[in-house]
């Protein structure tokens, strides 16, 4: 197992969680932009490379709190921050925050008719902007979902192939609400596979539904 260890100590020291910094972080394999990271921030990184290796982010630009550039830059990679320190920090997969059901509400349904009512919700979501309005690409999305029903985390597995749609599909999963709540026994993550018009199974939206211009 091998681990990614930058210790990264810039003149002024390293960076406190109040300090704004700029970040310009490409889209590129996550092993590489915490690097980037590392070097903007000063805050040390350790990290299982076999655990980061395998992903890709979205990259981060524009000016934020170390804290929260890292955060929309671990965005849509299924992992999250763990601080040893306020400059210090390591990686692991996310996992469901248990959150309490509302008063009088149980779970009912069985997971694979969870799955259908995950897949409408989701598909129904997509269908509000042209840019990932399915039919047109091909994606592997998991989503991480709270007994509550709403989305915790999310993976872009594949890329769409155009880096706009991915953010746009990334950032369109935060916080959505499935219709109701997950199941106890609902295996995590849930694994969605976007397909085009051209394999006979993509999803499709009726005329009009939900469609905004960009």
């Amino acid at each position: 197992m091998g681990w990614l260890v930058v210790w990264s100590c810039l003149l002024t020291g390293p960076a406190q969680a109040a300090d704004l910094v700029d970040l310009d972080i490409a889209p590129q394999e996550l092993t590489t932009a915490l690097e980037l990271f590392s070097r903007a921030t000063g805050m040390a990184v350790l990290v299982d490379h076999q655990l980061s290796s395998r992903r890709h982010t979205l990259g981060v630009q524009g000016r934020f709190t170390p804290s929260q550039g890292l955060n929309v830059l671990l965005s849509g990679t299924g992992l999250a921050a763990q601080y040893a320190r306020a400059d210090a920090f390591t990686l692991q997969p996310v996992r469901v925050r248990e959150v309490p059901l509302p008063p009088g509400v149980t779970p009912g349904l069985s997971d694979s008719n969870y799955a259908a009512t995950i897949q409408a919700v989701i598909q129904r979501n997509l269908c509000r902007s042209p840019l990932t309005r399915p039919g047109s690409f091909r994606a592997v999305l998991q989503v991480w979902i709270g007994r509550d029903g709403v989305v915790q985390h999310s993976r872009l597995v594949s890329s769409t192939g155009d880096l706009m749609r991915d953010r746009t599909l990334v950032n369109s999963l935060q916080n959505l609400r499935i219709d109701r709540p997950a199941p106890s026994s609902l295996r995590q993550p849930v694994t969605l596979l976007l397909l085009p018009d051209s394999s006979g199974k993509s999803m499709e939206c009726t005329a009009g539904e939900g469609v905004s211009g960009r």
